[in-house]
């Protein structure tokens, strides 16, 4: 993430919604890339220091769970992250607002990830309109009131589904410790059930397709029966060498979403490096140098962690085998990079 700052000066983040010096109104531009400072001009109208009118997001004006602005002439009362919502959660339980403002925080990182790396939010796919979109919805383990019995977080046809449970810290620590996984966050989960709907879009019809059978194997593969396998335990254990985790190994498909995610982890975290200059400022290095500056950076990242005692934020190791998954990742997203 790149550094934004308030018209006053004040260095401000990607989550705020005020100057905590002048007391202005921040809101995220997603057409700029920049956090707009803003006064009240008249009833939903907001300016910014140019005068240009700008409208809060539907959702940052009525529940607070978004922070991004629109310019007032949009024909659209949404920002773009919130315009791909198909389905928001109940909010008849009103703790329900505060685990959907996590999922739209993760979301919105998300989508502004997507647009920089230039990847389209609606394309194509086997002559049918496939646009990203996303449900959050509880089931009847947290809400018995709601028709479903069970949400499995997934992806289908350019629909992300996440589960509300997973914007519950207790809920998503146990599942991860039920599952021995070593990371799990909505980030991670938005990152990668993204990596399925770029599959659809960018590889599944392209002349990559043999490229990516040859390094992370064949996606026509019984889906449903290798997942049974995975969680069965039949798949084998030692994985390190050939995938980046423990999942991954699951179906190719699974592979290269996890890929895809670890390299959109890879790309936000260090921009957001050498903006706050941890890290030089290399943004036009090729992938084998920022896999170096990687590897240098969660070594520190890690240790940081430790020294307050708490988990590694990044509790994985790349192998040579990986890094050849990331740099078809890359070449997939920027064939001239």
């Amino acid at each position: 993430m790149k550094k934004f700052s308030c018209t006053c000066g004040l260095a401000v983040f990607f989550e705020n919604t005020q100057c905590y010096a002048c007391g202005s109104l921040l809101a995220y531009d997603f057409e700029k890339d920049v956090m707009q400072s803003l006064t009240k001009s008249a009833n939903n109208i907001y300016q910014n220091q140019e005068k240009k009118q700008y409208k809060l997001c539907n959702h940052y004006e009525q529940y607070g769970v978004c922070n991004a602005c629109v310019p007032y002439d949009d024909t659209s009362d949404w920002c773009i992250a919130c315009s791909l919502n198909q389905t928001i959660p109940n909010l008849t339980n009103p703790n329900n607002i505060q685990y959907w403002k996590k999922l739209e925080f993760a979301k919105r990182r998300l989508v502004r990830t997507l647009l920089s790396l230039k990847l389209p939010l609606d394309s194509m796919v086997n002559q049918q309109q496939c646009k990203l979109a996303f449900a959050f919805l509880e089931d009847q383990r947290r809400n018995p009131n709601v028709p479903n019995e069970f949400v499995y977080t997934g992806h289908n046809h350019g629909l992300i589904t996440v589960n509300l449970d997973e914007a519950d810290g207790v809920s998503r620590e146990q599942v991860k410790v039920s599952t021995g996984e070593n990371y799990r966050t909505p980030l991670g989960h938005l990152r990668h059930e993204s990596g399925h709907y770029y599959f659809d879009v960018l590889l599944a019809n392209s002349q990559q397709l043999d490229g990516f059978r040859s390094l992370f194997g064949d996606e026509r593969v019984d889906y449903k029966q290798s997942l049974d396998d995975y969680y069965s335990h039949k798949q084998y254990q030692q994985w390190q060498n050939d995938y980046i985790s423990r999942y991954a190994q699951a179906h190719p498909l699974e592979d290269w979403a996890e890929c895809w995610a670890h390299y959109l982890h890879m790309y936000d975290t260090l921009e957001t490096a050498r903006h706050q200059n941890i890290m030089e400022d290399n943004s036009d290095c090729s992938l084998d140098e920022c896999v170096a500056d990687w590897s240098s950076l969660i070594v520190i990242m890690n240790e940081l962690n430790r020294s307050m005692g708490v988990n590694d934020t990044y509790p994985f190791v790349l192998s040579d085998e990986v890094i050849k998954k990331l740099n078809f990742v890359h070449q997939v997203i920027d064939p001239t990079g």
